[in-house]
């Protein structure tokens, strides 16, 4: 045998072989991968319409991931591209996978193919199998899917149209709604609807329209709800069979075909279709334990129950009821339905019906078939009806029996509740209130109403028919009126079984007016006047609570309720209360004796503005104060509690606020400090519920004639007393005032010598002379003369208007001036030198009137040398000298020359002795010599003289008394002031 040698030379050949093996070997493994990864063969499809799925299956051997490709055929859309992991199913030994579509699967042509895919190692692709959809050529008629799809509530559903061969697409129409549709393949368009509503019974519309607005099919969908029954439950009624209820809680919105279909216990109900919520089905026997399946087209819903025989009993209606009918009670009888229920302890209630009230009654015992009802009313209608259940595992009332309907027997009334009302003059109604259909107890006949006095055992009785509820009644008829006298008034009822017992009040023959301070004011709520008052403890009498109309006073519509003894509060309520009407509410004690008033209230059920004004609103001037008073509101017409008045001042359509008199009492306000014009007030009364419209009233505020008329009246009080007191003081010195103001005029005398020179006298002719006083005190001559002086015409300033003379007839008067002259003798054809004559306080102005003398021209007499009294001499005029010293010279006097003139010299006459010639001589005139009447720029003097005769110089007044009155000679305006009072003749 031959010999096998190694040497070491071989090693790196067996690595290279080594590594040449390696590479072999990873060559086949991807050699044999390629051959290994399967193509999927045997492609189906299984295709579900209404649920729009799609089943595929194959064969791929061991691979466990796949790309899936499904396209619309038609268009080569791609629909979905997916890569899915599918095991293989150990029943059919195939890979299967469901796809559902969004579109119906009838709308189009799907093209669906397969490959294997390891990693990033594929297979070929599967042969393309294709689901044919409706729009084949074959196919030429109009089609729209789905068909009658039932959806959910908020579903999205696809909806595609497919057109005849020949037309042109126009839109779909979802109810009154146009969709955006899209193209699915040549005739296919498809639209989606989202978020889908509750349908209408029929369903919601679902239109396909050609471009021509034409209708061209359509198809309806139905949204509702999956079931949801409650309330499940089971139980028997014949203590047999069972009954099992459910209810459904909601409504599906899917009827008919498209209902809820249930199942008890895998058996399938058979129920009439219903849209009552409330379901029923019966079982012959009790199983214990039930099972309750709802199914409809969007899901299903299921429930349990079990439960023992006696704790689910719920007894049938009792039958054939019958009653045994007396005044006060009643026997209702009964049978019941199931022979079962006798031997059962049961439990029963009686409801009793009667004037719409119900009240129930509950009777117990085996096999319970009557009831007895008490405490009825006579001659009153009821009905009845009953009901059983299980006394014991008590579970539910059973069903209400048939109603039987009775009527009591009638009894003699009851005591109908009465009441008095008094006035002042012991009159009033008895009053009592109609008896109901149960008080009256039986048909109603009349009633009997009498007075009786205890003290004189006189009665009176009187039938009243049934409409009638008070009768008049006169106390002074009944009894005599005494403080110890009662008067009991009773009233009886009568029906056809007799006559009830009698309700009676005691009257007292005392009538007391009640403390109007006692009155409290009641408050109206939800509940009437809520009222309370105190109570003694020891008190076990009731009350009686009465309330009227406040306004009325006579004869007046009373209503009134009883309160139990011990209570202290009550509420009133009644029909007969108003808004805006005062009531008067009083408490009376209601016992054996006679009724005692314990509080009274008033109130308004509801408080409104007053109805009328104030009464009577009147303005009244007070000087410069306006005053404005009122009446208050009639009480009918106030309408609630007066809280006071506002007091406005308007003008216009504006309202001012004057005042807000909050005391309900005020009937006056003044409004104080007003000035002179015209004034409109309005009083406004208010309430709770606000102002009422206002009276109105007007004023003129005139002057103030009334204190204008005091302060005349004031002084002329006040001159009056002045008048007294002069008077008065006059009186006791009328002596003094006499020789002031009235002294005795002596005898004219002829004192002095007249055969001194005289000054000229000026002689003007006015149309009048005034006789005037001048007082010379500065002159030492205890010898007054006359100067006259003619007076020159003024102007109204006072000042001479010129010497022009005036021939006139009229008598001439002169004005005289005190002058100091010589007692010598007489000269009477020589001038002399005096020029003025005595005068005093006492005489007046005297106007000396002369007659026969011309003025028609002046006068001017020769002077002596020393008789011009201004230091100048004037000439006399020739043609009344020329006669020589015999004849007749007028007066005359010289004029003033001036203001600035200085006062005359003291001693301005000579010695009378000096002068020459003989004859007469004529007075001289005189200057004004004091201060005022050189400042007076020779104007009248205000010294009056004493008057003297043409031809003499002598004063008419005695030396010594003409002296002495000349000391008490007023200053020169006071003699002024009396000149011109004691003037009679104007200047």
């Amino acid at each position: 045998m031959p010999h096998l040698s190694v040497n070491r030379s071989s090693k790196p050949n067996c690595r290279t072989v080594w590594l040449i093996s390696v590479l072999v070997g990873l060559l086949a493994i991807h050699t044999y991968a390629n051959d290994v990864l399967p193509v999927p063969q045997q492609v189906s499809l299984s295709a579900n319409m209404d649920s729009q799925q799609l089943s595929i299956s194959w064969l791929a051997g061991a691979a466990t991931t796949f790309d899936l490709v499904i396209l619309r055929t038609e268009l080569d859309e791609t629909v979905l591209s997916e890569t899915v992991s599918v095991m293989v199913s150990q029943l059919s030994g195939r890979h299967e996978w469901n796809w559902t579509s969004v579109e119906p699967l009838e709308c189009t042509s799907l093209s669906i193919k397969i490959r294997s895919r390891e990693g990033q190692t594929t297979s070929e692709w599967s042969n393309t199998e294709i689901l044919q959809g409706s729009d084949l050529p074959s196919e030429e008629n109009f089609q729209i899917f789905p068909l009658d799809k039932v959806v959910p509530v908020g579903a999205n559903t696809t909806f595609c149209c497919i057109m005849k061969e020949g037309n042109q697409f126009g839109k779909i129409r979802y109810g009154n709604t146009d969709l955006i549709s899209t193209r699915l393949s040549r005739r296919s368009y498809a639209t989606t609807v989202f978020n889908q509503g509750l349908s209408s019974s029929s369903g919601s519309n679902v239109i396909c329209y050609d471009n021509t607005e034409q209708l061209i099919t359509g198809v309806a969908v139905f949204v509702g709800y999956p079931p949801l029954p409650g309330d499940f439950v089971c139980e028997t009624r014949d203590l047999t069979s069972t009954v099992c209820l459910w209810n459904e809680r909601r409504d599906t919105n899917l009827y008919k075909s498209r209902g809820t279909r249930y199942t008890l216990n895998n058996r399938p109900c058979a129920l009439e279709w219903s849209r009552n919520p409330q379901k029923e089905y019966r079982v012959a026997n009790w199983e214990g334990k039930w099972t309750l399946v709802a199914v409809n087209a969007l899901g299903q819903y299921s429930l349990t129950d079990s439960a023992k025989l006696s704790h689910r009993v719920n007894p049938v209606a009792p039958e054939h009821l019958t009653s045994v009918v007396h005044a006060l009670n009643a026997t209702v009888l009964w049978q019941l339905k199931y022979d079962g229920y006798y031997s059962l302890a049961l439990v029963c209630q009686v409801e009793l019906t009667s004037q719409g009230y119900k009240t129930k009654h509950t009777f117990t015992g085996v096999g319970l078939r009557s009831a007895v009802l008490p405490d009825l009313y006579p001659y009153e209608d009821y009905s009845v009806q009953v009901r059983c259940g299980a006394q014991q595992n008590f579970w539910k009332w059973g069903s209400w029996s048939e109603t039987i309907s009775f009527k009591t027997s009638s009894l003699v009334p009851e005591s109908p509740d009465m009441w008095v009302w008094m006035n002042k003059d012991y009159t009033g109604q008895v009053m009592w209130k109609p008896l109901t259909r149960r008080q009256s107890r039986g048909l109603m006949t009349g009633y009997e109403v009498t007075l009786w006095s205890p003290e004189e055992h006189l009665q009176h009785t009187e039938i009243v028919p049934l409409d009638i509820f008070a009768v008049p009644i006169n106390l002074t008829q009944i009894a005599t009126v005494s403080s110890d006298n009662m008067v009991m008034a009773t009233v009886t009822a009568k029906n056809t079984e007799g006559v009830s017992q009698p309700a009676s009040v005691l009257i007292p023959l005392r009538l007391t007016d009640v403390d109007p301070l006692a009155v409290s004011r009641a408050v109206y709520t939800d509940q009437g006047f809520s009222l309370f008052w105190q109570s003694d403890a020891n008190a076990t009498f009731a009350y009686v609570v009465e309330w009227c109309n406040a306004s009325c006073k006579w004869n007046c519509l009373v209503d009134w309720i009883n309160v139990a003894p011990g209570n202290t509060n009550v509420s009133i309520e009644s029909a007969n209360f108003q808004p805006g009407v005062r009531y008067n509410i009083s408490l009376y004690s209601s016992s054996s004796e006679a009724p005692e008033l314990l509080q009274r209230w008033q109130g308004y059920m509801q408080e409104l503005v007053p109805s009328s004004p104030v009464m009577s609103l009147l303005t009244t001037q007070q000087d410069s104060d306006i005053l404005l008073s009122w009446e208050q509101i009639p009480l009918v017409s106030r309408r609630g509690f007066v809280l006071g008045y506002n007091i406005y001042m308007s003008s216009g359509s504006q309202f001012t606020l004057l005042a807000n008199l909050s005391d309900p009492g005020s009937r006056s306000y003044k409004v104080k400090s007003m000035p002179e014009g015209s004034y409109k007030f309005t009083v406004k009364a208010y309430t709770s519920a606000g102002e009422d419209t206002g009276a109105t009233a007007s004023i003129m505020l005139e002057p103030f004639t009334d204190r204008l008329i005091l302060e005349i009246l004031a002084s002329l009080g006040v001159t009056a007393l002045f008048l007294v007191i002069v008077t008065f003081i006059c009186y006791k010195k009328r002596q003094w005032v006499k020789k002031a103001f009235y002294p005795d005029i002596p005898e004219p005398k002829l004192p002095g010598d007249w055969s001194r020179s005289q000054a000229p006298l000026d002689v003007k002719p006015p149309h009048h002379s005034l006789v005037h006083m001048v007082e010379r005190p500065e002159w030492d001559s205890s010898k007054e003369a006359l100067v006259v002086i003619p007076e020159e015409d003024e102007d109204e300033d006072g000042q001479g208007i010129g010497e022009a003379l005036a021939d006139t007839d009229e008598p001439t008067s002169l004005r005289y001036y005190n002058q100091v002259v010589d007692e010598r003798p007489i000269r009477p054809r020589y001038p002399d030198s005096s020029d003025s004559s005595a005068s005093s306080l006492d005489s007046a102005r005297t106007d000396v009137t002369y007659t026969g003398i011309q003025t028609s021209g002046s006068f001017v007499f020769q002077l002596d040398s020393h008789g011009s009294s201004e230091g100048h001499q004037p000439q006399a005029d020739p043609s009344f000298c020329a006669g020589g010293g015999g004849g007749y010279r007028p007066q005359m006097q010289s004029r003033v020359v001036s203001d600035d003139t200085g006062p005359a010299s003291p001693n301005p006459y000579p010695d009378p002795e000096a002068a020459s010639g003989g004859g007469y001589k004529p007075q001289s005139s005189w200057q004004m010599d004091s201060p005022v009447e050189d400042g007076e720029g020779g104007s009248r003097a205000p010294s009056l003289g004493s008057p003297t005769s043409i031809a003499s110089t002598q004063f008419l007044l005695p030396d010594g008394e003409e002296h002495t009155e000349e000391k008490r000679q007023p200053s020169s305006s006071a003699a002024t002031w009396l000149t011109n009072l004691l003037s009679s003749t104007k200047p």
